[in-house]
């Protein structure tokens, strides 16, 4: 029997498909006509191409037992990239939504952009992108890892003072599907907890699996926990900080590929992510979108 305990914390281009990372690893290409993977650097990349209220959290506590009969094969995010302004294809071995998994908004009735970013360690550029962030009153969510929160709690109290979403990004970095049940629950619980301790703030109920790397049964336990799991519908190679791509690339990517209800994947480390994000705003907001916050849809 579930017990639910409320807590305080918490179509198409078909031309290639990008298999997910949250910057750790490298994102690997598929060329959907040959079906020969490839691996794309930031320098080939630039030779081509006001939210709702939070969501309350559940808890659910299940046995073992329970999550032993879940999948636990590792899956890597990966979508298809679309040229026309529609929504990218995904993923599609299972549905995530049952697990409040979601990598876009579906129900859009706009042309709505959330923006979201990973980080996993400072490298001098996210104070940078918090000024453009207030100068051009966006509001994105950042997800953090405990060591990113012990050495920039500065940072983190700031992303929540100025009204970002502050989401979790687990304590260590793993690919979830090599832990046990128990070890998710820590990655997950402590790093939450953590942040309330350093700074003072409880962490948004949103999570962001490492490397994109995740399973059936790390989606529920994620959900058990009382997390919205986000996945992305663009993304482009980033987290290189000596092989970046160029701020023309970004500001064209964005123009190429956005679409109502996307969910960028970007990363702070990026010097090119801290230049372009200006340009990026701007003529996004020219051709009709508005920025939101990823509460508007993804919630219990």
């Amino acid at each position: 029997m579930k017990q639910r305990i409320r807590q305080g914390i918490m179509l198409l281009n078909l031309g290639v498909l990008l298999l997910g990372s949250t910057g750790c690893n490298e994102i690997k290409v598929v060329n959907m006509n040959s079906q020969e993977e490839t691996t794309q650097s930031g320098t080939e990349l630039s030779q081509t191409e006001g939210g709702t209220t939070a969501p309350s959290t559940e808890f659910v506590e299940r046995p073992q037992s329970e999550y032993d009969s879940i999948s636990n094969q590792l899956e890597a995010w990966w979508f298809k990239r679309n040229d026309q302004h529609l929504p990218s294809g995904c993923q599609d071995n299972f549905d995530i939504e049952p697990y409040h998994a979601y990598y876009v908004n579906e129900a859009a009735e706009d042309m709505v952009i959330y923006l979201t970013f990973d980080c996993g360690y400072e490298n001098g550029y996210t104070a940078n992108i918090l000024d453009t962030l207030k100068e051009q009153n966006v509001k994105a969510v950042f997800f953090v890892t405990q060591t990113y929160i012990r050495d920039n709690p500065e940072l983190v109290i700031r992303m929540k003072e100025e009204g970002h979403l502050v989401g979790n990004h687990t304590i260590t970095h793993p690919s979830m599907p090599s832990l046990s049940t128990e070890e998710i629950k820590e990655e997950i619980l402590g790093c939450a907890s953590y942040m309330k301790e350093a700074t003072g703030y409880d962490m948004d109920p949103y999570i962001r699996p490492p490397k994109g790397e995740y399973s059936e049964r790390t989606l529920q336990v994620s959900e058990d926990l009382g997390y919205c799991t986000v996945f992305w519908s663009m993304a482009y190679l980033d987290y290189e900080v000596d092989n970046q791509p160029t701020p023309d690339y970004i500001v064209q990517h964005f123009d190429k590929y956005c679409h109502p209800g996307a969910v960028p994947l970007l990363h702070n480390v990026s010097s090119a992510n801290a230049q372009a994000l200006s340009q990026v705003i701007l003529n996004l907001r020219e051709a009709g979108y508005r920025f939101g916050t990823i509460d508007e849809f993804c919630h219990f």
